[in-house]
């Protein structure tokens, strides 16, 4: 739910709908309120729009009046006092690019280096400056309790540029739903085995992101992000620009296909479309395509490979141990599921940060636990009425199999709980079992 746009009342409509169609079809689906953040945009101009060219000079003020080909209105004190003569800021996602060469109490002078048509209230972005601006505004306060009341899964968390910022969200929140913390700004970057810590989970927004750092980068940083994000056993999806053309085409580029492939074979969780459902022309057809792709590069032998060899670090606890050896297991025996029986939720996302080939059935007595799990990679979260022992796990979790359609009578599945039921942190026990 992208509260940029829509009522409190709009998205408590989605949220029923949502909850309504989770219960028709009897399986969890997890809702992500996304926030708007600090939106930073210049002022209005007398005729809508001016023409930059390179070369020329142009101010920038906190001046109300609408501009001209001589001066912007940029709302923003923060920005004035944050930039410094040698800086930059960009505009319009980043068609217009300017270095600062005066400053003042109230004013700033650019040269523009890159110069277009620039018309009423673009974006504005200042690459390489942490600006005192709060990640959470008033506005992101009132929807984010909203959000809460309404019972969202994960809250995402824009314009992330210190620790600071997710513990203030993090203490907002106070455990009623997870923190998804989206990385769009450079200063996130420098900060982020910090951010990570305190994050439930992590979006790569690379468009944002890719105004701020150069081109080139933007590959070498989703790669360093998924991996980092992935070994520390949370979320991470891939979003912003993956379909871009469907907004308006029917089908991909196949640059587009390559770069959805590329995310799952960096080890995302997950990838997102925006603009292209939201707005486009194809929506369905984006979505299918997309399903389509990560299908595909999931079934290839090198995606296979390059899983294997990133392996991940088993953490010296006995809970870690065994979901690691659980993969290893599930394997060799050619199991078809491996099953946890799990409460928080912490074994299932054990398992999952070694990309198994075959499913993840997470049986769990928490629906909220259920709903969350929804993100992570290859998981098929289910909830159940409290087991007993290890037997009617192994049951239950056949029967399950067998209804999800990945398993028949006869087949192997892997099972990983904690003895005794019901105890979270507990995981001591991997059996192999028969579907029966």
């Amino acid at each position: 739910l992208n509260f940029s746009h829509g009522s409190h009342e709009d998205h408590a409509r989605r949220v029923k709908i949502i909850r309504d169609l989770e219960k028709e079809f009897g399986v969890p689906i997890s809702i992500l309120a996304d926030m708007q953040g600090p939106k930073l945009r210049v002022g209005r101009f007398k005729n809508d729009s001016i023409a930059l060219t390179a070369g020329q000079v142009i101010r920038f003020d906190l001046d109300k009046t609408p501009g001209d080909e001589t001066r912007v209105n940029l709302p923003h004190p923060e920005i004035i006092a944050a930039l410094e003569p040698g800086a930059f800021i960009f505009i319009d996602d980043g068609k217009v690019r300017a270095q600062i060469t005066e400053k003042g109490a109230d004013y700033l002078v650019a040269k523009i280096i890159t110069g277009t048509k620039l018309s009423n209230n673009k974006g504005v972005n200042v690459p390489n400056t942490v600006l005192p601006i709060a990640a959470l505004t008033p506005k992101d306060r009132k929807d984010l309790v909203a959000a809460l009341d309404m019972g969202v899964d994960w809250i995402a968390q824009s314009f992330v540029q210190l620790p600071e910022d997710v513990a203030e969200a993090r203490k907002l929140i106070g455990g009623r739903a997870a923190l998804l913390v989206k990385i769009e700004k450079p200063a996130a970057l420098e900060h982020f085995t910090a951010i990570l810590d305190l994050a439930d989970g992590v979006m790569l927004a690379r468009g944002d992101l890719g105004v701020e750092i150069p081109p080139e980068d933007v590959p070498t940083v989703q790669k360093r992000i998924v991996r980092q994000v992935r070994h520390a056993g949370k979320p991470i999806i891939v979003a912003t620009q993956m379909l871009e053309s469907m907004i308006d085409s029917p089908s991909p580029t196949r640059a587009e296909a390559s770069d959805v492939a590329t995310a799952v074979f960096d080890g995302a969780d997950a990838v997102m479309l925006s603009g292209e459902t939201a707005a486009g022309k194809y929506p369905l057809e984006a979505v299918t395509i997309m399903d389509r792709i990560c299908q595909r590069t999931e079934q290839d032998d090198t995606y296979r490979r390059m899983i294997e060899a990133d392996r991940v670090e088993t953490e010296h606890d006995a809970s870690d141990a065994i979901t690691t050896a659980a993969h290893y297991v599930a394997r060799d025996v050619k199991a078809v599921c491996i099953t946890n029986y799990t409460t928080s939720g912490s074994t299932t996302l054990r398992t999952a940060r070694q990309r198994p080939a075959m499913p993840i059935m997470c049986l769990t007595q928490n629906e909220t636990t259920a709903r969350r799990l929804c993100l992570s990679y290859g998981v098929r979260a289910v909830v159940v009425t409290d087991v007993k022992d290890t037997g009617e796990a192994i049951r239950r979790a056949g029967g399950f199999a067998i209804a999800q359609g990945f398993a028949k009578k006869g087949d192997r599945l892997v099972l990983t709980a904690g003895v005794p039921f019901g105890t979270p942190g507990s995981t001591n026990t991997l059996r192999v079992a028969w579907v029966e």
